[in-house]
């Protein structure tokens, strides 16, 4: 992480004294460059040596949503419009904790920079704050030694020096040198990063994508390339059979629609807008359509014969910035359009009182959680956080006054609120589940005949204090944590933030961690075995568990979950 140096005695021109459109979109391309190019360094800045760091990737997916936002404009020129078009699209495509921080940072900085051409030192300096102010109120309960704190000191400090003399280039300058500075002290801040011996690893992405601002400051070429806002282990698309629609064929399924629309105040009222016109129309001639608005951008999808009478009837409203028709007898068994939810189902004309949305990962164990009764499960968790436009997507299937949110992973709750404060067409309740069991039990107690939303939500928060959620991963790494060797290529065993068990075998670090996990009140297992696990260990762990705890009920489920062999879940 070297900064460039920069020469401060050359004149000073008026361009150096202020940031305009044009060069702040570059710098933004930049700095996602520089991120992505070291994606994977950051993704190592993981606490517990298991391989499931993914901080590099949500925050790299998140600037590159905004990248390709821009996109959408016909012109840089205008700091503000460029900014606010980038972070709208960060807001959207943002995805784990730091990935949410990281663009309420830049949203409070384009509210600080509305209306702006262009600024100099001291005005991007004050929008600057206003964005560390943003991103600290985007978390309930802002820990120091993160991302915020480095975000934090290194503004503060370069607010303070800034003169009417302080160039552009001075200031992102100081910006990236004690940006530098604060990583460094992360460790010393908060403990666990030091027992880890690791700095903080989204203060690194952060980092990275400074440096790749003040890179382009000082005359370098980056460039982001081709962008990726999807998760790296997304399926890939499968190819697609021309033949399957033939001269002779007859269009049955319809086409795949989808479409984003930029509302233009030529053509309508902003303010009174009302997108529910667009989706009684479409209702008439089509159907699994999802509809939501997101400021002047409205995200439209239906499956219809007839996709010319949906572009007709929403250009009289807007413009597309993006467009996406694609004939069903071509697709398999799920859609091809990659921004497109996965999973579609039949909205209800008539909306009911309650829906259920939750994320999982594993086909097993999604597979669980809609016959326990959730209406959309999404597809995420470790190394793959969905997106807030993901959840904004499964918000948009359900026809439902109230609709409860389990996120089930910490890094995961973010984007999740972030989602439930845009969306306006329900009541959306996030509840706290940080991990699977929490969210398990709480789906399996929930009464949604129940007509006390109040009381739903303290039934739920009540069942997930009485369940712990213990993991099993293969470690990346030599390590010392909780008093606990661990060596790289062992089996490791943690429940929460505590580390238990080292073994070199996999059902012998399972043992260990049970003996942790159950008590003489523990009254039932359920353990969701992992893609890595053999049928033939699974079946000897399953024996262990019953001689060993004969008074427990256990339950073995092939979860086909990536990255741990096995999750245990004990109330």
């Amino acid at each position: 992480m070297n900064n460039n140096t920069l020469d401060l005695t050359e004149s000073k021109s008026t361009e150096e004294l202020y940031l305009d459109g044009p060069l702040f979109a570059k710098m933004a391309q930049g700095g996602a460059a520089q991120l992505r190019s070291n994606a994977d360094e950051v993704n190592k800045l993981n606490v517990f040596p298991v391989p499931d760091g993914d901080t590099g990737d949500n925050m790299r997916m998140t600037i590159e949503s905004g990248i390709a936002a821009l996109e959408s404009l016909e012109s840089h020129n205008n700091l503000a419009e460029v900014l606010n078009t980038l972070s709208r699209g960060m807001l959207l495509g943002a995805r784990g904790n730091s990935g949410v921080i990281l663009s309420q940072l830049f949203a409070g900085m384009a509210k600080g920079l509305a209306n702006c051409e262009k600024a100099d030192a001291a005005t991007i300096g004050q929008a600057m704050l206003i964005g560390v102010k943003q991103a600290y109120n985007s978390v309930m309960t802002p820990t120091e030694g993160t991302i915020l704190t480095v975000a934090r000191e290194a503004t503060e400090y370069t607010v303070a020096k800034i003169t009417p003399e302080t160039t552009i280039r001075s200031m992102f300058s100081d910006l990236i040198s004690e940006m530098h500075a604060s990583l460094q002290r992360t460790p010393e801040i908060l403990a666990v990063l030091k027992q880890a011996g690791v700095i903080d690893s989204g203060g690194a992405g952060l980092f990275y994508i400074m440096d790749g601002f003040n890179r382009v400051l000082n005359g370098e070429e980056l460039h982001v390339g081709e962008l990726n806002t999807q998760a790296a282990t997304s399926a890939p698309a499968e190819d697609i059979d021309l033949d399957a629609f033939g001269p002779d064929s007859e269009m049955v399924y319809g086409y795949c629609t989808e479409l984003l629309l930029r509302l233009q105040t030529k053509k309508v009222d902003l303010a009174t807008f009302d997108e529910s016109v667009i989706r009684n129309f479409l209702m008439e001639i089509g159907d699994s359509i999802v509809t939501f608005r997101v400021d002047s951008i409205v995200k439209i999808h239906v499956h219809t014969k007839t996709p010319d009478a949906v572009l007709t009837f929403c250009r009289q409203f807007g413009e597309f910035l993006k467009v996406k028709i694609e004939n069903m007898s071509l697709q398999h068994n799920e859609t091809l359009n990659e921004d497109a939810p996965k999973k579609e189902i039949a909205i209800p004309a008539e909306k009911k009182r309650y829906g259920v949305v939750a994320v999982a990962s594993g086909a097993g164990i999604e597979t669980v959680f809609s016959e326990l009764g959730v209406d959309v499960v999404v597809s995420g968790g470790q190394t793959q956080n969905p997106s807030t436009n993901d959840f904004l997507d499964a918000f948009a299937q359900i026809n439902a006054e109230h609709i409860f949110v389990f996120p089930n992973n910490g890094n995961i709750l973010l984007a999740a609120r972030q989602a439930a404060e845009i969306y306006t067409e329900a009541t959306i309740h996030v509840l706290e589940s940080k991990d699977l069991g929490a969210g398990y039990v709480a789906v399996s107690s929930m009464d949604l005949n129940e007509q006390d939303v109040d009381a739903i939500l303290e039934q739920a928060a009540e069942a997930m204090q009485h369940a712990k959620t213990g993991v099993i991963s293969p470690s990346i790494r030599d390590a010392e944590l909780d008093g606990v060797h661990i060596k790289n290529g062992d089996f490791i065993g943690f429940v929460g933030k505590h580390m238990y068990v080292s073994e070199s075998e996999k059902n012998a670090a399972a043992a260990g961690l049970l003996s942790h996990m159950v008590t003489d009140e523990s009254y039932l297992l359920t353990v969701f075995c992992g893609k890595e696990t053999t049928d033939e260990e699974s079946e000897r762990l399953q024996e262990y568990v019953e001689e060993t705890y004969p008074d427990m009920e256990a339950y073995f489920i092939e979860g086909d979950q990536d990255v741990y062999p096995y999750i245990f879940i004990v109330e």
